[in-house]
């Protein structure tokens, strides 16, 4: 007798019938869609297969062939064949572009065309210096209408080359002229120099010049050198050297090393008149200026962008106040009106202070500020003239002239308008002199006899310039073996005497005029000392 089911497997066991019918139905209905969606049967009939056609095989040709041989006359030569009639597989393959490197001159590069030819669209971008070539001629000279304008123009271009030693056998300084400046006697041009290293040279221009040898043929003659002084009066760079009108027994310089010296020239000993208080303070000083309206006051600027003012007569502590967060690189102050100073920063700010208001306390007391003018790039220095009007060179490659001459009716703090501090003059100046030239800066001659007002400044042609309050251009001085760019250039305080250094450290030139009642000098100064003088 078979055991009897549980409930748990008799309920599987009809679970698994029902599960197989299901399964069998879906598969019954699967097969009926497929008939019903099947397309229907083709004709069995028999159909005859077409034969293939043989192939005429073509004889290969080789790519180059001779026309002539082909029968081909003169019109069916290649001359009209047009390169997309030719096969591609029969066209020579495109010969891939080689990348182009190293440094390319745009000159040669060119592409060739009237079109393509012109270069006006980057002329303004190009800055250099040009050597040799004059930016003032002898047309300038001859197209003058001006009678006054044109015989300053031929008194400056009439100076002649002083032949009495070469350039390289003087030289006023070991190291790169920083500084450079007239004893303001005249009786003889005395020049004084300051270096990179902190060396003060002088040279007297009026030393007799060794006579040439009397046989052509005798090259190694023994020619005595000049006579050339020079003294370590500074640990570092000196900066500025002022000897004043009213003192010519003082020298006057300023330096890196933060100090201020005196020289007296009689008994030949260097003072200091200032230093910080703190030897360890580093307080490099850019430029140092005297008024002759206030002898005893020394004024100095420093690479801080601070300015200073000491007393000679005491040289007790300095007052120093804070006026830009950038160097000063040069500054002025009004010959005639000694409380009115003018700065340059790097900040392209020229600013115009009056020490007569002093305001705000603490550290943050300073002059009063009168006005102020912003260029596109850094302001170099500013030069104030006797007759009223700042200088100033920029490296946007400009030199502005601004009319200050009603000084002496400003209120003390009176504040100037934009279109007063607006420049009177623009002129356009190759200022960019690089790592190593020395920042060129204009001088305006201090007590010009011919009382016309006339600054220097150096052009970076190996020339120097010389402009008048109103902008035009009065000379261009230059002379034979000139082999660097005067960068330092100053005239004489009263005389027309203009002196300036070379880059070798060398004196280079020493002019004289032929005309007996004109007097011209100058003289400027380069990166390594080399000198030159015209008188």
């Amino acid at each position: 007798m078979a055991p009897e089911l549980s409930t748990f497997e008799a309920r599987r066991r009809a679970n698994v019938v029902n599960n197989a019918k299901l399964l069998k139905d879906s598969a019954e209905v699967a097969a009926k869609m497929r008939r019903a969606t099947a397309p229907p049967p083709r004709s069995a009939a028999s159909r005859k297969r077409k034969a293939a056609e043989p192939a005429h095989r073509t004889r290969v040709m080789p790519t180059r062939q001779s026309a002539r041989l082909a029968g081909a006359g003169a019109e069916a030569s290649g001359a009209n064949l047009k390169l997309e009639d030719i096969p591609a597989e029969l066209k020579p393959p495109t010969p891939k572009r080689i990348r182009t490197s190293g440094d390319l001159q745009l000159s040669s590069l060119q592409v060739e065309g009237q079109r393509w030819s012109s270069t006006s669209a980057l002329a303004s971008f190009v800055h250099g210096a040009q050597p040799g070539v004059r930016t003032f001629t002898e047309e300038d000279i001859k197209d003058t209408s001006d009678e006054k304008l044109k015989d300053l123009r031929k008194g400056m271009s009439d100076l002649k080359l002083y032949e009495g030693w070469v350039p390289n056998d003087i030289k006023i300084t070991p190291e790169r002229v920083y500084a450079l400046t007239f004893h303001p006697m005249e009786d003889k041009p005395i020049v004084i120099a300051g270096d990179k290293k902190g060396t003060l040279g002088f040279f007297d221009a009026s030393q007799e010049a060794p006579k040439p040898p009397e046989d052509d043929d005798e090259e190694e003659a023994d020619i005595p050198l000049p006579q050339v002084s020079a003294f370590e009066v500074h640990s570092r760079t000196i900066s500025s050297i002022k000897v004043p009108m009213f003192d010519p027994n003082s020298v006057i310089t300023s330096s890196y090393d933060s100090s201020i010296r005196c020289l007296d020239l009689q008994t030949q000993i260097s003072s200091q008149l200032w230093q910080p208080d703190d030897d360890e303070v580093d307080l490099g000083i850019s430029c140092i200026d005297i008024s002759a309206e206030a002898k005893d006051m020394v004024l100095f600027t420093t690479l801080e962008g601070s300015l200073g003012r000491v007393d000679r007569r005491t040289q007790s502590k300095a007052d120093i106040w804070s006026l830009s967060e950038h160097k000063i690189g040069g500054f002025s102050v009004n010959p005639v009106i000694p409380h009115l100073v003018a700065t340059a920063s790097l900040d392209r700010s020229l600013k115009i202070w009056d020490l007569r208001m002093i305001k705000g306390k603490g550290k943050h007391h300073h002059p009063s500020l009168l006005g102020e003018h912003y260029s596109r790039l850094s302001v170099s220095h500013v030069s104030w003239s006797r007759g009223g009007h700042l200088a100033t060179s920029s490296y946007d490659d400009t030199i502005k002239i601004y009319d200050m001459s009603d000084a002496m009716k400003w209120k003390p703090g009176q504040d100037l308008s934009e279109k007063h501090m607006s420049p009177a003059h623009t002129i356009a100046h190759n200022n960019q002199t690089g790592r190593w030239v020395t920042i060129l800066k204009p001088q305006w001659q201090i007590n010009p006899m011919d009382a016309v007002e006339k600054f220097a400044i150096a052009n970076m042609n190996r020339f120097v310039d010389i402009y008048d309050s109103k902008g035009k251009q009065l000379g261009q001085l230059d002379g034979e073996g000139i082999t660097a760019v005067p960068a330092v250039a100053e005239f004489h305080p009263v005389l027309n005497w203009l002196r300036r250094v070379l880059l070798p450290k060398k004196l280079l030139k020493y002019y004289v005029s032929e005309k007996t009642d004109l007097r011209f000098s100058q003289a400027g100064g380069t990166g390594s000392g080399k000198l030159c003088l015209w008188m």
